[in-house]
């Protein structure tokens, strides 16, 4: 499973008053997690690995080619949990030496984490497979996610002037995010070794996003005012800026699988990201200074959240008594489509490797696999070229993550049943899975 973990858009709330009081462009990065991952139990516990594998009703995601090598009809079902741990920048010191009063008492950043807990429906197919093709049709849960952090005590100082400490307006961010699509698929076996798989998917996206200043514009604001821990409150809102999607897209898919011989398999896909339409609100707060009035509206955006194409490769090896099987997947992801030259904003594309291996007790009733795995989600944070030095504070960059896969599968004739877990520090994952044959 892949997660961002930076923002891919800063927000800023620009206010430019007639009153004479200062501006200030300040934001909060909107943390958004989204999963490039393949669905399934089975390719949880192979950490992923699972594009050249590809052998059970998942397929019509990971990589549609690989639905011909299903011999009967299938449904597949997997529910999921995911727990994040989304850390963000809390308060602290942009630059100068904290006064050790009220908040003001770190020498650097204060960093805090929003904590989630979801579960769902992550997958549902339909696979029917015939002599040389097969057709699927499948919903996956792309995205299901939500988050909520305060920045509060961000500090900065001295300035020229004589301004000795500024306290930066306070921030907080609600997020929630949800991505379904619903896709067809269909794969060719040109012969015995080689096979092309296509897809066609309707996504519908629902974000939600607001960032809210609360604090009063001044110059000469009193000490126990400006060192003080004060409530968020929608009393002390100051502006508010929200980004709201509903909407919809159709995207596209591609896959082969090359069988070698009868250990090695190659396999690839390309995944196009759907484009979500949204609108940016900017609105007025309660103690927003004369003339302005609270809740006017101060602009109104449309912007586009276009999701990242994703392509990858990978490899497997059976061994020849069947019991043993590694597989190795590298996937790109094209960040960089993200933000346009012009913007003070950057992401590099990202690559994600992917190691797994599975050991089936052929001698068991039902067989029983386990299953290793390992992937790495390489740091992705945006980089901020600008000249705002609260936007450059709040992006900071990250390191990359290490992904520890485990997972167990019972297989009937005609039942397979499969749990899978996946550890890192930003997010932890468990998935159960049925694929029914008939």
């Amino acid at each position: 499973m892949h997660f961002w973990k930076r923002a891919f858009l800063v927000l800023a709330l620009s206010l430019a008053l007639a009153t004479g009081t200062r501006a200030q462009d300040e934001g909060i990065p909107p943390t958004f997690e989204f999963s490039f991952s393949n669905p399934g139990a089975r390719s949880l516990g192979f950490g992923g690995a699972f594009v050249a594998l590809a052998d059970d009703a998942t397929a019509a995601f990971a990589n549609p080619a690989g639905l011909v090598q299903l011999a009967r009809p299938e449904v597949s079902l997997e529910g999921r949990y995911w727990g994040y741990s989304t850390p963000y920048v809390a308060g602290g010191r942009i630059f100068g030496e904290p006064f050790g009063v009220g908040l003001d008492t770190s020498a650097g950043l204060r960093t805090g984490t929003s904590s989630a807990n979801l579960t769902g429906i992550s997958f549902l197919s339909f696979v029917y497979p015939k002599k040389r093709w097969s057709i699927a049709i499948y919903r996956h849960q792309l995205a299901n996610y939500e988050f909520y952090g305060e920045t509060q005590g961000l500090y900065s100082g001295p300035w020229p002037g004589g301004i000795q400490v500024r306290r930066e307006f306070d921030l907080s961010q609600v997020v929630n995010l949800e991505i379904v699509s619903y896709g067809l698929a269909g794969a060719y076996s040109v012969n015995e070794s080689l096979s092309f798989g296509i897809g066609l998917a309707y996504s519908e996206g629902l974000i939600s996003f607001l960032t809210r200043s609360h604090g009063v514009i001044s110059f000469d604001v009193p000490a126990d005012i400006l060192f003080a821990d004060r409530p968020l409150t929608d009393e002390n809102v100051l502006a508010t800026l929200s980004f709201e999607v509903d909407s919809s897209d159709w995207s596209y898919s591609a896959g082969f699988l090359w069988r070698l011989s009868r250990g090695w398999s190659v396999g690839g896909f390309w995944r196009q990201g759907p484009e979500f339409d949204g609108l940016l609100e900017f609105r007025a707060g309660p103690t927003i200074p004369p003339p302005l009035q609270p809740g006017t509206l101060l602009a109104r955006v449309p912007e586009v959240l276009d999701l990242p194409d994703v392509y990858g490769l990978g490899v497997v090896y059976r061994f020849p008594d069947e019991r043993l099987t590694l597989s190795f997947e590298w996937d790109r992801v094209g960040y960089s489509s993200i933000f346009t030259p012009e913007s003070d904003l950057s992401l590099e594309d990202g690559n994600e490797l992917h190691l797994g291996g599975e050991y089936v007790f052929l001698g068991s009733t039902p067989l029983v696999a386990i299953r290793l795995g390992i992937w790495n989600d390489p740091d992705h944070a945006v980089d901020y070229s600008g000249d705002n030095y609260v936007a450059a504070a709040l992006l900071q960059p990250g390191d990359d993550t290490l992904h520890y896969a485990a997972g167990l599968g019972f297989a009937f004739k005609r039942l397979q049943l499969d749990v899978g877990v996946d550890f890192s520090d930003l997010v932890d994952t468990a998935s159960l899975s049925m694929i029914f044959s008939f």
